[in-house]
């Protein structure tokens, strides 16, 4: 164990959602330097992960505001960590408006999260966001998991709160790989080549959707099918039993 770890306030966030959106719950352990653990948890009728993730982070954040100890966060968001560490200065300099213009998802929460991180500043009360993968037997990313998921379902569950000798999770077995994974790329859509559709022995090209369901919609037998290319059309026509040469309209 790292000693500035023994030095600072130690927690782990996590959220669970039944649904997403659905019914929601959330978690945090806190440990301190004077050996003391606090299991936090909650519930919400309607919500969604993400917003449970931010609300675990922020009610952990609230339990130690009077602190002035380093903060050691734990948790399994990326979206929080992103979030907090990149994405949330060009939010607010565009007006809390996404790259692409539009609403920031949850601007609430992350306006209050925002204010409790650079309340803490950026020396002795500093917060290390620290990425803990999920389900991989972390024991304090499995407590919160296991407190999250309780409150989800509405089911009864003990939180803990006394010495940390008397805590039965090893909450200083940290994670010895923070890494955030790498970000997937965002799929960028290929608009099709045409539609097809195949009815009473004639086969259209359409330009769109809309246009090609008109002709195939409630019609018994009907056939239709996206093309992506050229070749793409000659391969669905063989399907439909057509030679290659068929005739296409449109």
């Amino acid at each position: 164990m790292k000693k500035d770890l023994l030095h600072s306030i130690l927690i782990y966030t996590d959220g669970a959602c039944s649904g997403n959106p659905g019914p929601g719950g959330w978690a945090c352990v806190v440990a301190t330097p004077e050996g003391k653990i606090k299991e936090l948890g909650g519930f919400k009728e309607a919500t969604t992960n993400n917003e449970m993730e931010l609300i675990a982070t922020i009610r952990a954040l609230l339990h130690v505001k009077e602190t002035k100890l380093a903060v050691h966060l734990y948790t399994d968001s990326t979206y929080v960590i992103r979030g907090i560490t990149k994405w949330v200065w060009g939010w607010k300099r565009r007006g809390w408006k996404t790259a692409e213009g539009n609403e920031v998802a949850n601007r609430e929460l992350w306006e209050n999260l925002s204010a409790l991180v650079l309340a803490r500043g950026k020396k002795e009360a500093a917060i290390e966001w620290k990425y803990s993968r999920g389900h991989v037997g972390t024991p304090g990313n499995e407590r919160c998991d296991e407190i999250a998921v309780a409150f989800s379902k509405r089911q009864w569950i003990d939180l803990y709160e006394g010495p940390l000798l008397q805590y039965s999770v090893a909450i200083y077995d940290v994670p010895a790989d923070c890494e955030l994974p790498e970000m997937r790329p965002k799929e960028v859509k290929v608009p099709a080549f045409s539609y097809l559709s195949y009815l009473g022995g004639e086969v259209c090209r359409h330009r769109d959707w809309a246009d090609c369901e008109r002709r195939v919609k409630g019609k018994s037998g009907a056939k239709f099918k996206k093309a992506m290319s050229e070749k793409d059309e000659s391969e669905i026509i063989k399907t439909w039993g057509l030679s290659p040469g068929t005739t296409i309209k449109g």
